[in-house]
């Protein structure tokens, strides 16, 4: 239990010392390998075009994210120009990748290349809750298109 403790206080220095790409991200390396997801603070991922809320990990060459969407929400059309992986946890929503429309839910992966227009709707029964993984030529937020 000692070698826990170490980590999470190796973990803590690490995150006050070392600067992230997104702002309220925790910064992986340097002694912070193992992450307890549910206890770290979460940050808003999607400021002006999606209510997407959760934690940022950071490592040196791509970022992770375990992210919840409200029921019913829609994200407005966006991109950023780092590629993004979305493996849905629970919940359902509609997705839209370059023009490309499909449901997806528990268990499946969505590919978004890089600088490419898409959005997600999620079902109105239940939140969506998933875990996201971008490159690190940007930070975890997007552009909405036009503007």
């Amino acid at each position: 239990m000692e070698t826990g403790v170490v980590c999470a206080l190796n973990m803590e220095e690490n995150m006050t010392n070392t600067q992230t790409k997104t702002e309220g991200a925790y910064k992986a390396g340097d002694g912070a390998y193992v992450f307890d997801v549910a206890a770290l603070k979460g940050l808003d991922a999607g400021p002006g075009y999606a209510e997407t809320f959760g934690p940022v990990v950071e490592g040196e060459l791509t970022q992770v994210g375990v992210m919840n969407l409200p029921a019913g929400q829609t994200s407005a059309p966006h991109t950023h120009p780092n590629e993004q992986w979305i493996y849905i946890l629970s919940g359902n929503l509609h997705a839209t990748v370059d023009g490309q429309e499909s449901d997806v839910g528990p268990g499946q992966l969505i590919y978004i290349p890089a600088n490419t227009v898409h959005t997600v709707t999620v079902s109105p029964q239940e939140d969506c809750h998933f875990f996201t993984c971008k490159d690190l030529r940007s930070g975890i937020a997007g552009t909405p298109v036009g503007g």
